[in-house]
């Protein structure tokens, strides 16, 4: 009786963590292949576009401004979003975050973006610092 009450318990707590929503979501919207991929502490180029998810709402892209934005991915210069959701990415690649308050600004918020926003990024890695592009 008593392992039935548990295998009860731990399936409710199972089918309630499969309804939480992840803390990041990747999407690889244009795929490339490549043999070097980014890597934490990699200098990084990167064309984006943000929105709000609850009204699609534009807050910031680098193409408005001709730009792309560089900076040291997993080191913490960017929202924990960016530093997870662009590893492993190749020069050219294309990807949609979807990033939960969690990993993006909390209940602080930025700027334009209110507190516990639910950020939607459109990405594309421009190049990695000394890493020429793969012809293939």
């Amino acid at each position: 009786m008593r392992f039935a009450s548990i295998t009860a318990a731990v399936a409710l707590l199972l089918a309630g963590a499969s309804a939480l929503e992840k803390p990041l979501d990747i999407e690889v919207t244009h795929p490339v292949e490549c043999s070097r991929k980014t890597k934490r502490g990699d200098k990084v180029e990167v064309h984006y576009r943000g929105t709000l998810e609850k009204d699609g709402s534009e807050f910031d892209a680098s193409y408005n401004r001709g730009t792309p934005l560089s900076f040291h991915v997993g080191k913490g210069q960017v929202i924990k979003g960016w530093d997870e959701g662009l590893l492993d990415m190749c020069p050219g690649e294309k990807r949609k975050l979807t990033i939960q308050p969690e990993m993006g600004y909390g209940s602080k918020g930025m700027g334009p973006i209110p507190a516990n926003s639910v950020l939607i990024f459109e990405t594309e890695l421009v190049g990695i610092g000394g890493v020429k592009k793969d012809e293939l």
